[in-house]
């Protein structure tokens, strides 16, 4: 795909069919139910009015967008609005922890219309096999709710237009979230810390093969960030995700940074200390080790400093604008986490003679931004 600026890049190209319909279909969803004007669309794509009132003349035929009354007149015709129909489509987004599930049930507009949780052991001793059982039946059981989902075909906004509305079925997708390491492109577990026995499953294909739809798999950290970015985080942040494990999420000028080899954000495997204690991952010393030794003793003030520390050398290395700290485990003692963080970045700061990057909360849950996995291409943001 063409690389053009979302405000101001609409072209008007068959080639470019999809781009241009994911142009106004985000600025659809950021109108929201205000809506908004064919003329408002073009002056902010750069395409032409008949270009968009031909795309816009499609997303209403397949029930994307809807008109929803007029602008009040300015001395002109009134101009008609737009608005995205939420429910035209509908992603899962699954959040495979070490020990748990969570899934969500999300529409075109990114609310969660419904969830499951249960519990899981990612290294069951039945095998992969297994695990993809337990997901698949849990988006099964979600995917119940969704109408025109027992669809044998996946539509969106760029099927040919003789597709009615009502043959459409809304299960656009799932996305998965888990612990790396993993290639995101591939949808294929490299060996996952803790878990070498994931080594080499391709993850996609199995649980696509399962649901008849597509899926896309990538580190539990990286969704998170997307899903953040999406929500409206701009510039480059870290989320930073303390759970059962420790891992980085890392948006760079707005764009989901994944590395060649999806390998960025392996966060908690930074060595601190030398001769510190082991790590899963085979090192020692690592943050991701000491963090977790010091909340398993209850010491949480010293997972912070320790947290800090590690978020502090993130910082000198990549000069980012801001750090959101997510997870269960911070999410126990939120206040806890944040002083102690905000502290240690503060330290550094005041000895360099510059301002601290500022420490907050994520909002949010992980398998919240795995549904943006599969939402994110439709509207032009598959990185942010």
């Amino acid at each position: 795909m063409a690389d053009v600026n979302r405000t101001n890049g609409g072209a008007n190209l068959l080639a470019l069919r999809s781009h241009n319909t994911a142009l106004l279909l985000d600025l659809l969803r950021g109108a929201g139910a205000e809506g908004i004007s064919r003329l408002e669309l073009a002056d902010r794509t750069g395409l032409t009015p008949q270009a968009v009132s031909k795309i816009t003349a499609r997303l209403r035929e397949e029930g994307f967008a809807v008109e929803a009354g007029h602008r009040a007149s300015t001395g002109g015709k009134r101009r008609t609005v737009l608005r995205l129909v939420p429910g035209a489509g509908h992603a899962v987004g699954v959040h495979l922890d070490r020990d748990a599930l969570r899934a969500v049930l999300v529409d075109l507009a990114g609310t969660v219309v419904a969830e499951r949780c249960a519990a899981l052991d990612l290294g069951a001793r039945a095998g992969a096999e297994a695990v993809v059982a337990v997901v698949a039946g849990e988006v099964e059981a979600l995917g119940k709710g969704v109408p025109g989902a027992g669809g044998t075909g996946v539509v969106g906004p760029d099927t040919p237009s003789s597709t009615s509305a009502h043959e459409l079925p809304a299960l656009l997708g799932v996305g998965v979230a888990l612990p790396g390491p993993l290639d995101h492109t591939r949808g294929v577990l490299h060996r996952v810390t803790g878990f070498p026995e994931w080594d080499g499953f391709p993850l996609r294909d199995a649980l696509a093969r399962r649901l008849g739809v597509p899926v896309v798999v990538d580190k539990d950290t990286n969704a998170a960030a997307l899903g953040l970015a999406v929500a409206g985080e701009r510039g480059s942040f870290a989320y930073l995700h303390l759970g059962t494990g420790l891992g980085a999420g890392l948006v760079i000028d707005g764009a989901v940074h994944r590395g060649a080899r999806t390998g960025a954000g392996e966060f908690g495997h930074q060595v601190v200390q030398l001769d510190g204690p082991p790590c899963d991952c085979g090192d020692r010393g690592c943050v991701e080790a000491l963090c977790l030794a010091a909340v398993a003793r209850g010491d949480l003030a010293e997972a912070a400093r320790v947290l800090g520390i590690a978020a502090g050398n993130l910082i000198a290395l990549l000069d980012i604008d801001l750090v959101l700290l997510g997870g269960r485990t911070v999410a126990t003692a939120p206040d806890a986490f944040l002083r102690g963080v905000a502290a240690v970045l503060d330290e550094r700061a005041r000895r360099a003679g510059e301002e601290p990057v500022p420490v907050r909360a994520a909002p949010g849950e992980v398998a919240d931004g795995a549904a943006q996995l599969v939402l994110g291409p439709l509207f032009g943001r598959a990185d942010a």
